[in-house]
């Protein structure tokens, strides 16, 4: 009888570290609802812009992890880029890399403009803090508003340099 009992005791354990072991657990950082923020955005878009129209494709990658964008100008745009977006779990905050074929390296960091979902960097040019973002406003299940911004004066006022307008591509 004890015999039974030690085997069904064994039998009970290995099933249930089976069980477990079919079932990983959700990658750090990427299963909050913070880290879902830029959901939205995931899929293929038309993008126009006074320098014409453009397309992005935004994919979820590295197990949902990061988000990939991939931009790509029409004939005339002269502008092919990419970014990689992901929520840090250790700082709470998103960051975004953008990189192009004008051999733009671009990083940013998460922010808020008046509820709105924005990347936002700094940078020195000739002795100068020059403060950039990016908001996307507007947002809806097949359109949103997208700014990049610029702040000479360290974010007291922010001037509006380029607009796109975005719209799920069918």
């Amino acid at each position: 009888m004890k015999s039974k009992s030690r085997l069904a005791a064994i039998l009970a354990a290995t099933l249930s570290l089976a069980a477990q072991a079919q079932t990983p657990p959700p990658a750090p950082g990427c299963n909050s609802e913070e880290s879902k923020r830029l959901d939205f955005w995931v899929g293929n878009w038309e993008a126009t812009h006074s320098g014409g129209k453009s397309s992005n494709r935004i994919t979820k990658v590295l197990g949902g992890c990061v988000v990939f964008e991939e931009f790509r100008g029409m004939p005339g745009t002269n502008l092919d880029g990419m970014s990689v977006s992901t929520f840090d779990p250790a700082t709470k905050r998103w960051r975004q890399t953008w990189v192009d074929n004008t051999g733009a390296y671009l990083d940013f960091n998460a922010a808020t403009v008046d509820g709105n979902m924005a990347f936002e960097r700094s940078l020195e040019k000739d002795g100068k803090r020059i403060r950039q973002r990016m908001v996307f406003r507007d947002v809806k299940a097949d359109s949103f508003q997208w700014d990049w911004q610029r702040s000479d004066d360290d974010g007291t006022t922010w001037k509006t340099t380029w607009q796109i307008a975005y719209k799920r591509a069918k």
